[in-house]
C-alpha cells in the first residue's frame, strides 16, 4: 500500500465527538503476525476506500480468548471476555468487523451471555454487501484468468453457515472459481483450529494441513483463497511441504479484493 491511511482508535474518534459507524477488531495474528498484518491493511484499505466511518480499539483491545476456551482453560477465557466486554460496552460499540473467523465465532456466539451483544460480521461478508450496495466496484486486478479455489475456515462455515458470502466476492473477479471436493460443510479443517496453532502435533501418518492442501493441487488453482489468518498460515505451509510456491499463491480474499478494487 503506497497510500498511508490513518486509523482512528475508537477513544480518540468519541473525543472528538464522533462515534464509529463500524468497529475492526483486528485480532492477534492481524496485530502481531507478519503475514497477518497484509491482510489487516487490505481490510483498513477497503474500508477507507468504501469511506467506511471506522475505527480500532489499539491498545485497548486484548484476545477474545479463543484459544484459552478451545485448549479448556475456562477461567482464563473468562477474564479475557470480560475485559473486552468492558471495553466495547464502554464505548458503547454496536457493529464489529473481524479479518479472524475465531474472533467472529467467539464474540458473536460467546460474548452475548456475558452482556456484550453486538452485531459482528466477517470481512467477506461487508465485502460483499459493500458490492452488492454499489459501494465497492472492481476491475479484474491481477486475477484475469486465473483458476482460484475456496478454503472454509470452519469457524466461518460450520460453526456459522457463511459459505456464500466469501463465493460471490471471488465470483465478482475475473477469475475461474473451482471448488475442492472437500469444500462448504463438508471443508476439511486446516489443522489450526481448536488451539492445535500453538502445540506440537501428534502421532498419525499425515498432517492435516498436508492432507487439506492435496485438496487444492488436485483442483489445478494457481490461488488458494483464505478468509482467516490461522487458515493463511497453514495452507502457506501446506503449499511449502510440496514445493509448490511458484505454482500455488496463498491469498486473503481482502488482500485479492483491496488488488482489484477501483479507487
Amino acid at each position: 500500500m503506497s497510500e498511508k491511511i490513518k486509523v482512528p482508535t475508537v477513544a480518540e474518534m468519541m473525543a472528538a465527538g464522533e462515534v464509529p459507524d463500524i468497529l475492526f477488531w483486528v485480532g492477534c495474528a492481524g496485530s502481531f503476525d507478519d503475514r497477518a498484518k497484509k491482510i489487516t491493511k487490505a481490510v483498513i484499505k477497503i474500508l477507507h476506500g468504501c469511506k467506511i466511518k471506522f475505527a480500532v480499539l489499539g491498545t485497548e483491545e486484548s484476545c477474545t480468548g479463543d484459544p484459552a476456551k478451545r485448549a479448556g482453560n475456562e477461567f482464563a477465557f473468562m477474564m479475557s471476555a470480560m475485559q473486552n466486554i468492558q471495553v466495547l460496552n464502554g464505548f458503547e460499540i454496536k457493529k464489529i468487523v473481524t479479518a479472524c473467523p475465531h474472533c467472529f465465532n467467539t464474540i458473536k456466539n460467546e460474548y452475548p451471555e456475558l452482556g456484550g451483544k453486538y452485531e459482528v460480521i466477517h470481512h467477506t461478508q461487508l465485502i460483499n454487501g459493500l458490492i452488492k450496495e454499489g459501494k465497492l466496484s472492481m476491475s479484474g486486478g491481477d486475477f484475469k484468468g486465473k483458476k482460484i479455489t475456496f478454503h472454509d475456515p470452519c469457524y466461518l462455515g460450520r460453526a456459522n453457515d457463511v459459505y456464500e458470502a466469501p463465493r460471490e466476492v471471488l465470483q465478482k473477479l475475473d477469475a475461474e472459481l473451482v471448488e475442492m471436493k472437500n469444500c462448504k460443510a463438508k471443508g476439511l479443517c486446516c489443522g489450526a483450529g481448536g488451539a492445535q496453532m500453538f502445540k506440537e502435533a501428534e502421532k498419525g501418518d499425515k498432517e492435516v494441513n498436508v492432507k487439506r492442501t492435496e485438496d487444492v493441487l488436485d483442483t489445478k488453482s494457481n490461488i488458494v483463497a483464505t478468509g482467516c489468518p490461522f487458515c493463511n498460515t497453514m495452507m502457506t505451509d501446506g503449499i511449502k511441504h510440496f514445493n509448490k510456491e511458484e505454482d500455488v499463491e496463498v491469498l486473503d480474499v481482502a488482500e485479492m479484493i483491496a488488488n482489484a478494487m477501483d479507487l
